[in-house]
C-alpha cells in the first residue's frame, strides 16, 4: 500500500522532507555499494522505508536521484553560502573557510568511497561519471569562479581567467596526500595538518593573484 507521502504527493500537497532525506541517504549508500547501473529505484525505496511511488514523487528518474544525492553530499559539507563575499569581508578568511570545507569533504569516507567507485567504473559507466562531475565538482568550480569574479570586480585579486584560477585553487588543496588516501597508502590529515595546509595554499594563491594593500 502506498505510504502517506505518496498519497499526498498525488494530491499536490507538500512532500515530506524527512522522507526525501531518507531517500537521499539510501541512494548515497546504494550507489556507492552497487554503482549506478546496479542500483534500482525499488532498492532505494526499500532501503529508505518508503514506497517506490514516493521515490518517484520526489525524483523523476534514477539519473535525477543520483545527481541529487551527489549534490546533497557536497552541499551538506560545502553549502553554497560559504562562497559568499560581502562588502568588507577579508578574502583570506573567506578562502580559508572554503578551503577547509573542501579538504574535509574530499577526505571524508563517503567521498573517498565514491571517488574509488568512479575510478573503478572509468570507461564503463560514462553516464554515472558525467552526472557525478556535473553535480559535484563542476558545481563547486562554478561557485568558486563566481566568487573570484566578484573579488576581481572589487579589486581584491588580479587574474585573467577566474575559471582557471578556481581549478588551480582546488588542485593545490587536493594535493598528493589525497591521492595516497584514495589508493589506500596514506591516512587522512589531522585537523591541525589540514588547517596548516589550507593556510599555506591560500597564502600561495594570494601571493600570485592577490593585490597588495595600498
Amino acid at each position: 500500500m502506498p505510504d502517506n507521502d505518496s498519497q499526498t504527493a498525488l494530491r499536490g500537497r507538500p512532500k515530506d522532507p524527512a522522507k526525501r532525506e531518507a531517500i537521499l541517504d539510501a541512494a548515497k549508500a546504494l550507489f556507492i555499494a552497487q554503482g549506478f547501473a546496479g542500483t534500482s529505484m525499488d532498492a532505494v525505496a526499500t532501503e529508505a522505508g518508503v514506497s517506490k511511488l514516493t521515490v518517484y514523487s520526489h525524483f523523476s528518474d534514477k539519473a535525477t536521484l543520483f545527481a541529487a544525492a551527489v549534490e546533497a553530499k557536497c552541499e551538506g559539507m560545502m553549502p553554497f553560502p560559504i562562497f559568499s563575499l560581502e562588502a568588507g569581508d577579508d578574502l583570506t578568511v573567506v578562502l580559508e573557510r572554503i578551503g577547509h570545507a573542501f579538504v574535509t569533504l574530499i577526505n571524508s569516507e563517503e567521498a573517498i568511497a565514491l571517488e574509488r567507485l568512479m575510478a573503478s567504473l572509468a570507461g564503463q559507466d560514462t553516464e554515472m561519471a558525467r552526472l557525478f562531475f556535473e553535480a559535484g565538482p563542476q558545481r563547486t568550480l562554478n561557485e568558486m569562479e563566481r566568487l573570484l569574479t566578484r573579488a576581481r570586480e572589487r579589486g581584491l585579486v588580479r587574474l585573467g581567467d577566474p575559471a582557471a584560477a578556481a581549478e588551480l585553487f582546488f588542485g593545490m588543496l587536493q594535493s598528493c596526500r589525497h591521492m595516497q588516501l584514495v589508493i589506500g597508502c596514506g591516512e587522512a590529515p589531522t585537523e591541525q595538518d589540514a588547517k596548516a595546509h589550507v593556510r599555506e595554499v591560500v597564502r600561495v594563491f594570494l601571493k600570485g593573484y592577490g593585490v597588495a594593500p595600498s
